[in-house]
């Protein structure tokens, strides 16, 4: 298929300029820069479907380093095939799925059994975290790197049966894993101490507000500065998963380039937008591992995603169905669903000057490229898949639960009003997605990754 998106404002590596761009089948063919007048059009566009963009920003597609899809085993509220559907429907044209399903995704075939399920069902591109356990680590040292985006280790007991907590067994994640290494970093021995704590006042179940009190700075803090100090030690690849607090900011770099940083952390869309203020009006709505904490730490991460010591945004989307949501700080369940409206979010934060849309590209499309080594994503480039989206910057959307695209079925931004719409969304090349509106499903494929 031949596509010429015209007159679009592309926003693309730092730059935002009146542009066209060509699709050829998969690809990327060509930018135009400049207005193009159907009257003149080069012959290169000639048997093109014209798609006009008068007013629409033209953007890479998104790449989520971190989304919880729940298959196998856990989809009675989410499967790839809905949740790829809710990411495409908001700008996310490639995720990478964690392996805490049923069963857990912790040796090759059950990784294969994930890659044949989606290359059956999923909209978006797809990618899939490889699990650590206590006793797995030299089979899973042996996949092809280039399969998988690296090793998830869960620090901190999380959703699933998965925490690491052998100490010989960290050595050798830390000190002979070919793979990056992902962790959930969260002390579960400070963790443990504070449940104790607050239980012995509150009873079996604390009320969700001292979530971020059980679940605590420290704890993060912890786990993170020794998970750092150990990866240091080993010049391990390590990647920090969602950052929740303003003291864990200071141990991370930001004086080179991402490519060179063998350590590097993302903070999720949620952390970004929420504090615990809001646990009075949305309780267990916002209740996630780790908590949102305070309105400093919110506003902490946020400057370090601008200094770029936070290299990458993603969502940590995990949804639940609403009754599994009840109950306080200990007995509801963990996560919610945000990929439908992660870069919407990060947009309205951009119009309220945070920062920029360009900004916005750059931290969710070109750094998760650049830190996971994608193999031709992430930017508009020529010979790069066309993986793109068109934002209308025009059209506002409130958020509801007859909108919300997740299986689950409900949202914590329920009633919230967003000042921008995904117009329209590419996958390799063919248009699924427009005006609200799902087509034909594309030619998806699996990331792969130049190590």
């Amino acid at each position: 298929m031949k596509y010429l998106l015209l007159n679009a404002e592309i926003i693309n590596e730092g730059e935002t300029f009146l542009g066209s761009l060509l699709i050829q089948d998969q690809y990327i063919e060509h930018i135009f820069r400049g207005r193009l007048e159907l009257a003149t059009l080069p012959n290169e566009v000639q048997g093109a479907t014209i798609v006009p963009c008068e007013g629409l920003w033209l953007l890479p597609g998104c790449i989520d380093d971190q989304v919880h899809f729940r298959d196998p085993g856990l989809t009675h509220k989410a499967d790839i095939e809905s949740e790829s559907r809710a990411a495409i429907a908001g700008g996310v044209t490639s995720f990478m799925d964690m392996p805490n399903t049923i069963p857990t995704t912790t040796d090759y075939d059950r990784l294969m059994q994930k890659h044949e399920r989606a290359a059956a069902v999923s909209w978006a591109n797809y990618s899939f975290f490889i699990g650590g356990t206590n006793d797995n680590a030299h089979e899973i040292f042996k996949i092809d790197a280039s399969l998988i985006p690296g090793i998830k280790l869960f620090l901190g007991a999380s959703t699933g049966n998965m925490l690491v907590d052998n100490q010989d067994t960290l050595r050798l994640f830390f000190s002979e894993s070919p793979h990056l290494i992902a962790i959930h970093s969260e002390s579960e021995e400070i963790i443990r101490k504070n449940k104790a704590h607050y239980t012995a006042l509150w009873g079996e179940d604390p009320p969700i507000h001292l979530h971020p009190q059980i679940r605590s700075e420290e704890a993060c803090y912890r786990c993170t500065s020794e998970a750092l100090d150990r990866a240091e030690k080993y010049n391990t690849r390590l990647h920090v998963l969602h950052l929740s607090t303003a003291r864990e900011v200071a141990l991370f770099r930001n004086d080179i380039p991402l490519r060179e940083k063998q350590i590097t952390a993302e903070v999720c869309v949620h952390h970004l937008w929420f504090t615990d203020r809001d646990y009075a009006s949305l309780g267990t709505a916002i209740k996630w591992n780790p908590a949102v904490k305070t309105e400093q730490d919110r506003d902490f991460l946020r400057q370090a995603l601008i200094d770029n010591r936070l290299d990458i945004v993603a969502t940590d989307h995990a949804p639940h169905l609403k009754t599994e949501k009840e109950g306080g700080a200990l007995k509801a369940a963990s996560g919610g669903p945000l990929v439908q409206h992660s870069l919407l979010m990060m947009l309205e934060l951009a119009r309220k000057g945070v920062w920029s849309k360009e900004f916005v590209v750059e931290k969710m499309a070109h750094a998760p490229a650049e830190l996971f080594h994608v193999r031709k994503r992430g930017y508009l480039r020529t010979g790069y898949y066309a993986d793109i989206v068109l934002v209308n910057p025009r059209e506002n959307i409130e958020v509801s639960e007859a909108n919300v695209l997740s299986r689950c079925g409900w949202s914590p931004l329920s009633g919230v009003r967003l000042s921008h719409t995904v117009h329209a969304t590419f996958v390799n090349g063919q248009l699924v997605y427009s005006e609200g509106k799902f087509l034909e499903r594309g030619a998806v494929l699996p990331l792969l990754f130049d190590r």
